[in-house]
């Protein structure tokens, strides 16, 4: 039975983490001297005032929390952050329209990145900031934030845990979950400043170096500039992204327990990350060759064509979705190559969006068992990832989700080529919203915005962007009769 107490206090102390987050953009409109300074005032007293009566209607609640409740409060999260995250956009008049705000707001908090603006430089620093602050805080996830910096959960934190992380495994650092969400965190933000030190070594001002830092360790691609990190036109800040978009790709307990924890030997045998690296590899260099062939329209240097090659890679396979060149405009191979990437994404337990490389490999790994199981019918042969056997629920899980991912993308492609949209732009933008990319191909590629979509396209988009970064099932499960049964 659903805990309608508990939801509400719970959802009441989130919010109260929006509201300082919303008065920490409103204080660098100040700062700065710019003018929408009060549609965040209005908006952290919105957002406050909601909180303090969700608190309120909740105050009796018993400190108890079971999975349902877990997954109804992820769910509604998400959507109430990016509703109340939409009103600075609608109040300082620089995205007038709901839909499209709301749009803009679910793409920063879902770390997608596709964005409806087409003068991104029109907006202030405290709105600016708004746009990445909002991926930076979804990279990781709001409750696993919130149970990393608040002890308000308590025994419900391992129910909220297993209802927002990603991958179909979730690896604790430490029994209590608020100590691993701690330790990961702290992983998470010197990511992020030593991302903005380096950026700002490279001539970039503290303000873009702090934003481009948050949005590309979230791996979510929000660029204060219309043309991305190409606006710097520079070699230095290309790679500089690029390292840091591939380490926020790898599974951040990994990296933690090799590098805070000295244990270098389990970082270069880990699985997934051997299958995640090869891929960027073979991808860079394809890609690299097709664009160092005379038969490009504009055939660049060796050096630029691997690091065009290798930035967009890393940008698509971690779904960050930054640009440093249009890729619409490269051969038409080096499509299928990042449609490729826009599926698998990276590791599970980092930032990045996309069926997850850990899936692939068990994927992959049951599919070359049931050829030895037609020679060897008899023989018993156990899935494993760095030596761990996948079990039979495990298994059931993994096609279960690989089918409801595969279905729900092909379900959209077919809806996006009704709306008028050819079939390149249909399945990118599929892909696009579901792997939490950003960017697709044609009209909606690198270099132009998602603006020309109707309303309900939006709407749609917005919807399978929630879907996409809370792993599907624990969205849509809210929508089956049985979950609100009582027993």
């Amino acid at each position: 039975m659903i805990n309608r107490l508990i939801i509400t206090r719970v959802m009441g102390n989130l919010l109260l983490i929006e509201a300082g987050l919303l008065v920490l953009s409103l204080l660098f409109d100040v700062a700065y001297g710019d003018n929408a300074w009060p549609s965040f005032l209005y908006t952290t007293g919105i957002c406050l005032a909601l909180a303090f009566i969700l608190r309120f209607i909740g105050r009796k609640a018993e400190n108890h929390m079971n999975r349902r409740d877990g997954y109804v409060i992820v769910s509604i999260t998400w959507v109430l952050f990016s509703a109340i995250g939409m009103l600075p956009f609608l109040f300082s008049g620089y995205i007038p329209h709901v839909a499209d705000a709301f749009f803009e707001a679910m793409s920063g908090f879902s770390s997608t990145g596709a964005t409806i603006l087409d003068n991104i430089e029109d907006g202030t620093h405290g709105l600016l900031f708004w746009r990445s602050i909002t991926q930076w805080l979804g990279g990781l996830g709001i409750v696993f934030f919130t149970i990393a910096v608040l002890p308000i959960f308590g025994l419900g934190d391992v129910k909220l845990f297993a209802a927002e992380a990603t991958g179909p495994t979730h690896d604790k650092l430490h029994p209590r979950i608020s100590t691993t969400a701690k330790r990961i965190w702290t992983v998470y933000s010197v990511l992020t400043l030593s991302c903005c030190g380096l950026l700002m070594l490279g001539g970039v001002d503290f303000f873009n170096a702090i934003c481009h830092a948050m949005t590309c360790t979230a791996t979510g691609g929000f660029s204060n500039f219309q043309d991305s990190i190409a606006h710097f036109h520079s070699a230095y800040v290309e790679y500089v992204i690029t390292f840091f978009m591939l380490i926020s790709a790898v599974n951040f307990t990994l990296i933690y327990y090799s590098f805070l924890q000295g244990h270098i030997k389990r970082f270069f045998e880990d699985t997934e990350l051997k299958w995640f690296l090869t891929i960027v590899i073979v991808a860079t260099l394809i890609c690299s060759f097709c664009l160092y062939s005379p038969y490009y329209q504009e055939p660049l240097t060796v050096e630029e064509s691997f690091r065009q090659a290798i930035f967009q890679v890393v940008s698509i396979i971690t779904t960050t979705g930054y640009a440093s060149a249009d890729y619409g405009l490269w051969p038409h191979i080096t499509w299928s190559v990042l449609c490729v990437l826009m599926f698998t994404g990276s590791c599970a337990g980092s930032t990045s969006g996309g069926f997850k490389m850990v899936r692939v490999v068990m994927l992959a790994k049951n599919a070359l068992n049931e050829f030895k199981h037609i020679l060897h019918p008899n023989a018993v042969l156990p899935v494993r990832v760095n030596d761990t056997v996948i079990n039979n629920s495990l298994k059931s899980t993994l096609l279960a989700f690989f089918f409801t991912y595969m279905a729900l993308t092909m379900f959209s492609t077919i809806v996006f080529t009704f709306m008028g949209l050819s079939f390149s732009e249909s399945i990118g933008m599929s892909l696009s919203c579901i792997s939490n990319i950003g960017p697709s191909f044609g009209r909606f590629g690198p270099a132009f915005s998602w603006s020309m979509l109707p309303d309900y396209a939006k709407w749609m988009c917005s919807f399978l962007m929630l879907l996409g970064r809370l792993e599907i099932f624990s969205v849509l499960i809210l929508f089956t009769p049985h979950f609100w049964r009582k027993r």
